[in-house]
C-alpha cells in the first residue's frame, strides 16, 4: 500500500516516517517537487520514502493523509487534485488553528469544521477525521502516555473508518481505545478540543498527555 502524506512539518514527517517503518511506500507531498525538507526526509528515510508535489503524492497513493494546517488544508488538497482523491480514504489530522492579534483561536468553530469542509469540497473522497487530538509523537507511539487514553474517529464511510482503525492499531492504538463518534459532523467536537489541549500543554510544559474516557460498564 502506498500512502501520500501532505505536509512537510513535524506532523507530516513524523507520520510519514512511522509509515515507512511499518513497511509502506510513502510520498511526502509539498507545494514544490524539490522542497528541500521533503527531499532531505526522503533521503534519510530510505528506499520506500519519496518526495514530490501534492499532486505527485496523491496520484500514486492508496490513502492520503492531510497533515497540513487546517487553514491551508483545502488549498493543499486542491493542489493534490480532486481526481487523485476520488474514492480514496483521506485521513484528516489537521486542526483549524488561527491567530488573531497573536492569540490562538479556531476558525472554523462550532458551526463547521475542517473535516466537513474537506468532505464537502471533495464529495467522492472518503474522509476520516482522526489523530488531531494528540501530539504527533503520541500519534505514532501511544505508549509515551500511560493508561487507557483514547483516540476519536469520525466520518461518513464505515469501511474507511475501519481501515483507519486498523492503521491506528499498527501505530499501537488498541481498537477498544479508538472511539467512533459517527458522521463527519463530529469533527467539530474533535477540533474544538484544541483549546483545552493547548491549555494543558501550557500547564504541563510538554505534549506527552492525552484524554482518557471512563464510562460505566
Amino acid at each position: 500500500m502506498h500512502y501520500a502524506v501532505l505536509g512537510t512539518g513535524e506532523v507530516g514527517r513524523t507520520l510519514a516516517g512511522r509509515l515507512v517503518e511499518l513497511g509502506y511506500e510513502v510520498t511526502l507531498g509539498s507545494r514544490s517537487k524539490d522542497n528541500p525538507v521533503a527531499v532531505e526526509w526522503a533521503t534519510a528515510a530510505g528506499g520506500r520514502a519519496h518526495a514530490g508535489t501534492f499532486a505527485d503524492a496523491a496520484a500514486g497513493a492508496d490513502v492520503v493523509v492531510n497533515a497540513v494546517g487546517g487553514q491551508v488544508a483545502l488549498d493543499a488538497l486542491r493542489a493534490a487534485g480532486a481526481e487523485h482523491l476520488d474514492g480514496k480514504v483521506v485521513i484528516d489530522v489537521s486542526n483549524p488553528l488561527d491567530f488573531e492579534e497573536g492569540r490562538p483561536r479556531l476558525d472554523p468553530v462550532e458551526s463547521d469544521s475542517v473535516g466537513e469542509r474537506i468532505q464537502r469540497t471533495f464529495p467522492q473522497a472518503r474522509v476520516v477525521k482522526a489523530l488531531n487530538t494528540v501530539n504527533c509523537r503520541v500519534m505514532v507511539d501511544p505508549g509515551r502516555v500511560p493508561g487507557d487514553h483514547a483516540l476519536f474517529v469520525c466520518g461518513a464511510d464505515p469501511d474507511a473508518k475501519r481501515q483507519v482503525v486498523v492503521l491506528l492499531g499498527e501505530f499501537g492504538w488498541p481498537a477498544d481505545r479508538v472511539l467512533d463518534l459517527g458522521d463527519i459532523g463530529s469533527a467539530r467536537a474533535m477540533e474544538m478540543l484544541l483549546p483545552l489541549w493547548l491549555g494543558l500543554f501550557q500547564k504541563f510544559g510538554h505534549a506527552d498527555f492525552n484524554f482518557e474516557v471512563r464510562r460505566k460498564n
